[in-house]
């Protein structure tokens, strides 16, 4: 297949780059001799799925840790797709180019709710069955992973298995599991991963509604099938597995750049974030090895720019020195250093500095809201204070332009809370028209508020989408010089929040929308919000019923059989004080706040440098 790809397919269709494979550091292990063997599957393009992070990590640790194979397949543009089904070629790997169908087990990546149409069509292409219970022994299991499946409920009747938490903490475990029973049906080989901790098998589990829909119980069925999944923790992320040579493709990529995870977890507590709640405990890499995870990934790729990335780098206790010693080291060599958005509270004048020394990179605050009663509300522990002196430090550092994120639609806002928005951007752009030698540009993008599961709002009702039209015009509806706004979808948004909070039931709703042509809704020229009307109103389901309608308490969740860490009481209580609009403090600066996630799984905060020790007195 592999010559009749180069020489026939690939010559008529665009980016050709994204099938070849090939790429600088790929490793092909011998098919013949792996154990079990997997690809990786990436539910969108290839310069999307390449920047992954955590794609990068597993495909290391599998080939080089373990006498398993991982292979990598994409998501393949429409074009290429067209031309796939005409001449009847199934979706491959781009190491062996053998079909998916050839593999044990397919592991989709889920890091967006959005992406569901694209893995049902990666499977048709496959020639597999969409549904799991339509699977025999002859077909690879089908896995998912990633943060989407802290609620897997609306994806359940697709997949086999789902992995709860961090993949590289269980992944070979998995493995390793299926090679030693290779030769069980499928069937007793679904029992035994369910009791792997961390694994989640959908179809050993019973779901009963009340006549209104919500549920009424959720019930496992098999003997040692667990009631509740306990999310899997890499508790020490020094030892933890980083790829020192990761591939290097032969095209631009969104993230064309060596990483360093330089921690995982947040403890701030912002009442929205769906990844500050998942991801907690805080646990922190040392800087003697994010130096040497430096120094091996710009010897192995070429790279002349590190990303430090995690949640809130800026939280990184040794984030100065850090980014010092990057500077002094490769500095000179032109290697430069970005940031991600950044806390506007822990914003460093002298760590601007030294970014830029090499090479300017777009500076991003995320303040969230735009009143003091809103930030409050969502936790975000910010003043318009800081605010302003973080704007000032960076446009006197030299910046001309500064993007901030926010959010609209979020619990309990009015008019003046929108109004803020618009006031605080301003107060920004004088604070650098007055601190520059130039106009300076401010840049804000709006992003529609989508409550999540295992957050503080998951009782929240969201914004229709009348609702969030009528704010986005509000905010719009003012024009200043040289202050640009742009917005999310609110359809986009709206769709999001549907399968953010959903249930089992969606998988229909799912199938329908790709049958129908769906495929790709998070890019803005294939997505077709009537499309998915439609399938809504084919299968009698109502969308509102997962966005609009409040919840009570006591209600059961369709995620609720997934252990966090984190309690359900702790998230009520945060919820009770969003109303007040009273404040939960960062529990590495006044000491643990109850959440729960510590003891329960047995994992200590890690902070290398400046640990407060009273972090590690658990609340009752």
């Amino acid at each position: 297949m592999q010559e009749r790809l180069f020489n026939d397919i690939l010559p008529r269709v665009s980016k050709p780059a994204r099938y070849t494979g090939g790429e600088v550091n790929m490793i092909k292990k011998d098919w013949q001799e792996a154990r079990v063997k997997m690809v990786f599957a990436f539910p969108d393009v290839y310069e999307v799925g390449m920047s992954h992070i955590g794609g990068r990590i597993l495909y290391g640790l599998v080939n080089e840790k373990s006498a398993h194979l991982m292979e990598r397949s994409f998501a393949p543009w429409p074009d290429m797709e067209a031309v796939m089904r005409e001449e009847g070629i199934p979706l491959f790997s781009l190491e062996s180019f053998r079909p998916l169908n050839d593999f044990d087990v397919i592991g989709f990546s889920l890091q967006y709710e959005l992406s569901a149409t694209n893995i049902l069509n990666m499977l048709d292409l496959a020639g597999i069955p969409l549904w799991a219970c339509e699977r025999n022994d002859g077909h690879p299991l089908v896995m998912g992973g990633g943060p989407v499946v802290f609620n897997p409920e609306p994806y359940a009747d697709f997949f086999d298995f789902f992995l709860i938490g961090d993949g590289e903490e269980v992944l070979l475990e998995v493995l390793d599991c299926l090679h030693e029973n290779r030769e069980l049906q499928k069937t007793e080989t679904l029992l035994k991963l369910a009791a792997i901790p961390g694994i989640y098998v959908p179809s050993l589990y019973v779901v009963e509604y009340n006549p209104d829909y919500t549920i009424k119980s959720m019930r496992p069925v098999g003997k040692g099938v667990p009631e509740r999944v306990r999310k899997r923790v890499v508790a020490n992320l020094d030892t933890a597995y980083f790829p020192d040579k990761p591939i290097v493709p032969y095209m631009n990529i969104v993230h064309d750049r060596a990483v360093l995870e330089v921690m995982r977890g947040c403890q701030r507590g912002c009442r929205f974030c769906h990844a500050g709640m998942v991801y907690r405990p805080l646990r922190e890499r040392s800087r003697e090895t994010l130096l040497r995870q430096a120094a091996g990934q710009l010897k192995n790729t070429g790279y002349e720019e590190i990303s430090l990335a995690s949640l809130s780098t800026l939280d990184y206790s040794g984030v100065n020195c850090l980014v010092r010693d990057l500077v002094s080291a490769y500095g000179d060599k032109g290697i430069g250093v970005s940031l991600p958005s950044l806390r506007v509270d822990a914003f460093s004048i002298e760590l601007a500095n030294e970014v830029q020394k090499v090479r300017k990179t777009t500076l991003t605050l995320a303040p969230e809201a735009g009143s003091q009663r809103m930030r409050d509300i969502i936790n975000k522990n910010v003043s318009e204070e800081q605010m302003l002196q973080a704007a000032q430090a960076a446009f006197k550092s030299g910046w001309l332009a500064l993007k901030l994120y926010f959010m609209f639609g979020l619990p309990f806002e009015t008019e003046e809370d929108l109004d803020g928005i618009l006031a605080l951007l301003q107060q920004v752009k004088s604070v650098g028209d007055r601190s520059s030698r130039r106009p300076v540009e401010i840049r804000a993008s709006l992003a529609c508020f989508v409550p999540k599961a295992h957050t503080a709002f998951q009782w929240q009702a969201m914004n229709s989408l009348e609702e969030l039209e009528n704010k986005r015009r509000y905010i719009n509806r003012v024009r200043r010089k040289n202050i640009k706004l742009s917005f999310h979808d609110s359809q986009t948004s709206y769709l999001e929040g549907v399968f953010a909070r959903g249930d089992r039931r969606l998988g229909s709703v799912i199938h329908r929308a790709w049958r129908q042509g769906c495929k790709f809704d998070g890019w803005s020229d294939f997505f077709h919000y009537e499309t998915w009307r439609e399938a809504f109103q084919d299968c009698g389901i109502d969308p509102g019923f997962y966005t609009t309608r409040p919840r009570m308490r006591e209600e059961i969740f369709p995620w609720d059989f997934i252990d966090t860490g984190i309690s359900r009481a702790f998230l009520w209580r945060e919820a009770e004080k969003a109303r007040e609009a009273a404040l939960t403090a960062d529990c590495r600066q006044e000491g643990c706040t109850g959440c729960g996630v510590c003891p329960h799984l047995e994992v200590d905060l890690d902070i290398k440098e400046g640990r407060n020790e009273s972090t590690r007195t658990y609340a009752e």
